[in-house]
């Protein structure tokens, strides 16, 4: 999952992003309103852990923002605002979940993948296509009853594809999605054929269908029409 987290407090921040990479996240940090906003204009992410409170404005302003735009992520407010009436007006402005602060980050952590599988994976942690099925809980992914010897990042740009069936995705949005965004500056995504290059293969291997479609100067799609 790829999160970004809007946070003023540097030391909170840093014990989060820690944690959150840890456990396997790609995870960006504004520390900013105005960072977030330039960021959410830019980039795409899974999920966005907003404060309220920030040194340049409202949390609740960015959550706006979100929603009006109708930027494709879940949010997660953490704010030490802990009165009823802020937490109403969080979730009505549109986000997923409130957490208060302090909070241990395992409750965080467990936060986060409820809501990526509510609002991503239809609430499962089991995600199937066809003979092709990936669990979110161990990393596993099996086509025909045969489990695939992928990497994490491997598992990461399967997991992104099934999630965006029949979508062009070009190489630079996944080069964003599973390794940060200071890709995006990169001269070149050979990397990105690789992986998929690889990806392909094992699945071939295990008599999968050949989904992944490379649409030329564009980037690669996951065709169910092959299926």
């Amino acid at each position: 999952m790829k999160v970004l987290l809007v946070e003023d407090n540097m030391e909170l921040a840093g014990s989060i992003n820690n944690f959150l990479e840890k456990e396997g996240y790609l995870c960006e940090v504004s520390y900013t309103s105005n960072e977030a906003h330039d960021k959410l204009v830019s980039f795409q992410y899974d999920c966005v852990l907003l404060d309220i409170t920030l040194p340049d404005g409202n949390g609740l302003e960015l959550l706006q923002f979100i929603h009006l735009e109708k930027i494709d992520c879940c949010v997660l407010i953490i704010s030490a605002r802990n009165s009823l009436d802020d937490k109403i007006t969080g979730l009505e402005g549109g986000a997923d979940d409130y957490l208060t602060k302090p909070f241990h980050l395992t409750e965080l952590h467990a936060r986060l993948r409820a809501i990526y599988r509510r609002k991503k994976l239809q609430g499962n942690n089991i995600i199937t296509f066809n003979e092709i099925t990936l669990n979110t809980d161990t990393l596993e992914a099996v086509v025909n009853d045969v489990r695939l010897d992928v990497t994490p990042k491997e598992f990461d740009l399967l997991l992104y594809f099934l999630v965006n069936k029949n979508r062009v995705l070009s190489r630079q949005s996944i080069a964003a999605h599973l390794w940060g965004d200071y890709t995006d500056n990169l001269a070149n995504f050979d990397f990105v054929y690789q992986h998929v290059k690889n990806l392909r293969k094992k699945i071939h291997a295990a008599e999968g269908g050949d989904y992944i479609n490379t649409v030329y100067g564009l980037g690669y799609k996951f065709n169910t029409a092959m299926s």
